[in-house]
């Protein structure tokens, strides 16, 4: 509850819903059980993966709160936030912290190596942020965001399926889509609770 609590908190800074964190979770939860990770790492990653943005704590409001795109150097700031996320956690001895400080640090990581902060490539990106990632942007694009509406459902579908092996790991894009109908029952329970 205290993780979950300090995602939500994260997300309040940037005005999204804790939804966005219970949703995010859950997907990263489906995720991992598709890709057969133990009942322990599961468990870790569904706990820890609404961490993945606490970084964001420490982002100036004239940065997060902002209103539509941001200039080179804004973004530049905003980047930090997958680092910070990995400078709060990165000491735990605690197995759930050590799960949140890989997920805050290498959700923005790319299938490709474009991504930061670190510029990780396949399977350089730990598992855990591999699927936090899909989770991530899945969530983000199908909800309206105080920069951005939400998308339709298929133009989110058409991102992720052409992002495959370019952002994302595309096994994890298979499996997705295998579990979707899954994923989509889930998330409509959270939103209804």
């Amino acid at each position: 509850e205290m993780v979950e609590r300090l995602g939500e908190l994260a997300e309040s800074r940037s005005k999204e819903t804790a939804n966005h964190v219970k949703r995010v979770a859950k997907i990263s939860e489906i995720l991992a059980q598709a890709c057969n990770l133990s009942e322990k790492e599961v468990e870790y990653l569904t706990m820890a993966s609404p961490m993945h943005d606490i970084g964001k704590i420490a982002i100036p409001d004239s940065i997060l709160l902002k209103k539509g795109k941001l200039t080179k150097d804004e973004f530049e700031i905003m980047k930090e936030h997958a680092q910070i996320g990995w400078e709060i956690f990165k000491t735990s001895k605690r197995e759930i912290l050590k799960v949140a400080a890989i997920v805050s640090h290498e959700h923005h990581e790319r299938w490709d190596g474009k991504g930061y902060p670190r510029g990780l490539k396949e399977d350089e990106i730990h598992i855990y942020g591999r699927i936090t990632t899909v989770a991530d942007v899945y969530d983000a694009l199908s909800q309206k965001r105080c920069y951005k509406d939400s998308w339709p459902r298929e133009k989110v579908f058409l991102y992720l399926k052409e992002a495959k092996g370019k952002q994302f790991d595309p096994h994890i894009i298979d499996l997705f889509f295998e579990n979707f109908e899954v994923i989509d029952a889930e998330i409509k329970k959270i939103d209804t609770e």
